[in-house]
């Protein structure tokens, strides 16, 4: 691992976990993340993926993942079955979001979710010039993307604050750094850690 680049997003992600924890990646890709997270954090990792090329890929690593869709991914996992549940930009390919959050607050503890920002500046500069914007975090064309939602880091904040979700940390990146300022403007990609809250009760 020493000798490849670790994205920063990784680096993040691993600062927000404690060592020993039990994880769960939603849509976890080639297992990349996990891998990172086993040998910086020596968690007890597990992941959720649909394509099969890349579930190869995680087994080949050693990795454990089942093959599931993200929105029926959860469905085998009992109450607070993990300390964490990632989702790294998958988020916005889930049609019903609100439903899988809820679900992973139910079969774990806290939610560690990264998205790219639709609104970036030169997402924005793109639009303005016509054409759908492609970047390192969106590198889709219009014809082949997997994205069904498209949401900024201010429109996240926002429906965190209607679901009575709590925000214990949220990180941003452009290419080489972390955005510190102007993020929603600045920053191409967003990390976030929520959890539910826990509301007062009423006499």
């Amino acid at each position: 691992m020493s000798q490849i680049k670790i994205p920063l997003e990784y680096i993040k992600i691993a600062s927000m976990i404690e060592p020993n924890s039990s994880v769960l990646d939603l849509g976890c890709g080639r297992g990349e993340l996990l891998s990172y997270l086993i040998a910086e954090k020596s968690i007890n990792g597990q992941g959720v993926e649909i394509d099969e090329d890349a579930i190869y890929a995680c087994v080949e690593k050693g990795l454990t993942v089942f093959h599931s869709d993200i929105e029926g991914g959860l469905d085998a996992y009992p109450d607070e079955s993990f300390d964490y549940i990632i989702m790294h930009n998958t988020m916005q390919e889930v049609r019903n979001i609100h439903l899988i959050i809820e679900e992973c607050f139910r079969a774990g503890k806290k939610l560690i979710i990264t998205f790219p920002n639709f609104v970036h500046i030169k997402a924005r500069l793109s639009i303005f010039f016509g054409r759908m914007p492609i970047t390192k975090n969106l590198p889709y064309q219009w014809f082949n993307t997997p994205n069904v939602k498209f949401l900024s880091i201010n429109d996240f904040k926002s429906f965190c604050a209607q679901k009575n979700y709590e925000i214990f940390k949220d990180f941003y990146f452009n290419k080489k750094r972390e955005v510190h300022s102007l993020s929603n403007l600045r920053a191409e990609s967003a990390v976030f850690m929520i959890g539910k809250q826990v509301l007062p009760l009423r006499d």
